[in-house]
Formats: C-alpha cells, sequence, structure tokens
C-alpha cells in the first residue's frame, strides 16, 4: 500500500511538472512575435516591440491599431524591409547604432516617424545634420619631420579615415608575425607620431603591408603618407623648407581638401 501511494505521488508531480513546464513553453512561444516588413520576416519578442508607449508597434501588439496579417497569419507592415533592421536594433539597444558609410538618414529618419519613434527620429535628423556639417567643412593634411629621432615624424590630419588608412598600410613584423599597426605610435585618431620607426627588440621592423617593404627610413614613411594623400584627393598647399628640390625632404607639408 506504502509503494502504491508513493508512486502515485510521483506520477502526481511528474504531470504537475508537465503541466507547468508546457504552460512556460506556451508563454515563450506566445511572447515571440514575427513580423513581416515589406516582405522581410523579423522575430523578436513582444517586450521589444512594445519597449516605447505610445509607438506604431506598440500600439499594434496591444490591440490599438489595427493590422493586415499576410497569408502565414503574420503581422505585415508595408514599409521599407531593409531600413526596419535598424529600427528593430534601436528597439533593442536603446541607442543609434548605423554600420560605417550609412548614407539613408533621410529614409531612416522617415521610417523612424511613420512608426512613431520620435527619440529615434530625433537621434536621426541629429547625425544626418552632424555630417552635412563636416562635408562642408574644409580637410586639412600636415605632414612635419624634426629630422629628429627623439621627435621623428608626424602627421596630422582632421578626418580620422585618412589616419585609419595610413595605418592599415602600416604593420609591425616581429619573428615572421605581422603584429599589427604598432599602437605607440598612433597618439590620436587624428595624430600619429612617429618617434622612432624600428623597435629596438632583434628582427622587428616596421613593412608596408601589402609589398612588405622594410620601412627603415622617415623619408620611407613620409613619402608612403604624401603618396596616399594624393591618392585620397589631397592637394599640396604649401611646403616649407624645399631647398634640396624634393618634397620628401621638407620640414612641413600642408595639404587641403
Amino acid at each position: 500500500m506504502e509503494k502504491r501511494a508513493s508512486r502515485r505521488e510521483n506520477e502526481c508531480e511528474e504531470k504537475n511538472s508537465n503541466s507547468e513546464g508546457s504552460e512556460q513553453d506556451k508563454d515563450y512561444k506566445t511572447s515571440l512575435i514575427t513580423l513581416n516588413v515589406g516582405g522581410y520576416l523579423y522575430i523578436t519578442q513582444k517586450q521589444t516591440l512594445t519597449k516605447y508607449s505610445d509607438s506604431f508597434l506598440e500600439g499594434i501588439i496591444n490591440g490599438r491599431i489595427m493590422c493586415p496579417f499576410d497569408a502565414d497569419g503574420h503581422y505585415f507592415i508595408d514599409r521599407d524591409g531593409l531600413l526596419f533592421r535598424h529600427i528593430l536594433n534601436f528597439l533593442r539597444n536603446g541607442e543609434l547604432l548605423l554600420p560605417e558609410g550609412f548614407r539613408e538618414n533621410q529614409l531612416l529618419a522617415q521610417e523612424a516617424e511613420f512608426f512613431q519613434l520620435k527619440v529615434l527620429s530625433d537621434a536621426v535628423k541629429s547625425r544626418w545634420e552632424k555630417e552635412q556639417l563636416a562635408s562642408r567643412e574644409t580637410t586639412f593634411l600636415e605632414i612635419t619631420d624634426s629630422h629628429d629621432r627623439s621627435q621623428g615624424l608626424r602627421i596630422f590630419c582632421n578626418a580620422p579615415d585618412f589616419i585609419a588608412k595610413i595605418k592599415s598600410r602600416i604593420v609591425l613584423v616581429s619573428k615572421s608575425r605581422l603584429d599589427g599597426f604598432p599602437e605607440e605610435f598612433s597618439v590620436s585618431s587624428n595624430i600619429i607620431q612617429f618617434k622612432y620607426f624600428i623597435k629596438s627588440e632583434n628582427g622587428t621592423r616596421l613593412v608596408l603591408k601589402e609589398d612588405n617593404t622594410f620601412v627603415c627610413t622617415l623619408e620611407t614613411l613620409k613619402f608612403e603618407a604624401i603618396m596616399t594623400a594624393l591618392k585620397c584627393g589631397f592637394r599640396l598647399l604649401t611646403s616649407l623648407d624645399c631647398s634640396k628640390g624634393s618634397i620628401v625632404h621638407s620640414d612641413a607639408l600642408h595639404f587641403i581638401k
């Protein structure tokens, strides 16, 4: 009798456990929402879509706004399906994070307004205004050479992407291994200060990444910076102390774009 009673208790516990588990699974599944935005399917959680009250998506989920369904029973929203990934990422992260080189600010701002996300709309417009202001600013480049190993070569540019190009061209080689750009040469996103150009360890030096040409002189580094500037559309504005007949030997070079 005791064994039968114990067995029944175990069976009841298993049933209760299974029912609780199935209810949890059901709750989890109902919390997942599939949206069809312009033909692109997005699956996310209900709490993500309802993060901002009074938004278009919150209104759909909570029944305030009527929304049609597609053939598979998913909410259908007739908007830009590709741009919606940025809307969804904003809801997930709480901030505007866009890929490098993004150029569809105006379209994204319109999408943000449609989805009634004022915070996102303001963030996109602010980013757009900053980009327009930056495009009207003149880009300066200055290459100065103190002819002193303790000071070395200094490259300044108010466009961080040019500094990034220089850094991507030069690499540190150590014991047959590419170690990347040596961070001790980088002062900031706008300046590189080559205080020395060959590391003290034996067999370690800087090379040009693509052709593995050894960079053993400041002149070589300066020439590489000049060629990169010309390829990027800079024009030489002034060169100081160019009495030796070569811009590579100038103490200071100024470019503008």
